[in-house]
């Protein structure tokens, strides 16, 4: 099988599986302790979740905290529901629905709109009541990378917080400018389940789920091999940040190349180029897929998939239903190969040259 669904999961690193080993141990070992409780093997434990936070930190801002939780869905609901109750939140048009579902749950939500090319320029208006813009850093779908500095400035110039969802960007390219950042951990090569938000200093957040308060404003126990994974994972991609995008940049180059016939979706210069989202209009999608089914690729946001729906954010640029339903997203990075994009291609274009387009 060959795996170009980057956006959606991961690989994990083996340092990060070798991180998480150590405090899965059973009752023959030691690694196995709460991280709250007050005993040798609970402080064991809670020191190896600090030294992931340090390194999970390393890549955000300085001067603000890490707050550990379960997926980036939870630090996005975190940050929009605990930062205020009254006021508009403006998103943007293209945001995960973790950020779109939650302010119109709230009945706050304010769109702010896309271009074509699935960019959010700030020289929009936002409402006079506004409390928060959310606006993400890297599509998750069409791997647009968002004029996020320029929208942090007219946040502040609002006197609005600003929001990124950074899950498609950290470890790849630098994350800035924010006052809360939500990641999570398998889409840089940790494990699933665990997830963070970096609140800056003097943001004040409360409690969305009460019981324990075991990080401040977030109650639950902590998972020491999950939250050590996810550092070693950050750990890694701190270290090979360049050589990870200097070979997205080949395989990129590569794959432009091999699908020049099909309709890049989104810019092509203010992307993250492990994010290849083209169509070909009159693609029965289902069909290729089942006609390459040891290729793993998305027909749109893995978030969303099986809804039916035409994905939100190309429709947003402006796509009609056919062409979205027309479209496909292949990503790829630090364990793909150049012969892996050579023979998806192959495969891809055979099929749906089959389809006669």
């Amino acid at each position: 099988m060959i795996y170009l669904d980057y956006q959606a999961t991961t690989p994990l690193a083996p340092e990060a599986r070798d991180a998480m080993l150590r405090w899965l141990d059973g009752p023959d070992g030691t690694g196995f302790g709460n991280p709250h409780s007050p005993h040798r093997m609970g402080r064991q434990a809670a020191a190896a979740i600090e030294l992931a936070r340090d390194r999970v930190a390393a890549l955000f801002p300085a001067g603000g905290k890490v707050i550990f939780t379960g997926s980036a869905t939870e630090a996005l609901n975190l940050a929009i529901r605990g930062s205020g109750k009254a006021g508009s939140v403006a998103v943007s048009a293209i945001e995960h629905a973790a950020v779109l579902d939650t302010a119109e749950a709230l009945g706050q939500a304010r769109v702010l709109d896309v271009a074509q090319d699935g960019l959010c320029g700030a020289a929009q208006d936002l409402p006079k009541d506004c409390r928060l813009v959310a606006v993400m850093q890297v599509n998750n779908e069409i791997g647009t990378i968002q004029p996020t500095v320029d929208w942090h400035r007219k946040a502040k110039e609002a006197n609005a917080l600003f929001l990124v969802d950074a899950v498609q960007a950290y470890g790849k390219i630098e994350v800035t400018h924010a006052d809360m950042i939500a990641i999570s951990a398998h889409k840089f090569h940790g494990p699933k389940g665990v997830g963070a938000l970096w609140v800056r200093d003097g943001v004040d957040l409360t409690e969305q789920q009460t019981g324990g308060s075991q990080e401040g404003v977030r109650s639950g126990t902590l998972s020491p091999a999950l939250i050590a994974g996810m550092g070693a994972a950050a750990k890694e991609a701190k270290e090979r940040m360049a050589q990870d995008a200097e070979h997205v940049e080949e395989l990129w180059n590569r794959a432009r190349d091999l699908f020049s016939d099909w309709t890049l979706n989104g810019s092509e210069d203010a992307r993250w180029h492990g994010n290849l989202n083209i169509r070909r209009d009159g693609l029965d999608v289902a069909r290729l897929m089942s006609d390459c089914r040891d290729i793993m690729f998305s027909a749109g946001s893995a978030c969303a998939s099986g809804s039916g729906r035409p994905s939100h954010v190309l429709k947003a640029i402006g796509l009609s239903d056919k062409q979205a339903k027309a479209s496909i997203r292949l990503g790829f990075g630090r364990y793909t190969k150049i012969e892996d994009i050579e023979q998806a291609a192959k495969s891809i274009n055979a099929a749906a040259k089959e389809q006669g387009l």
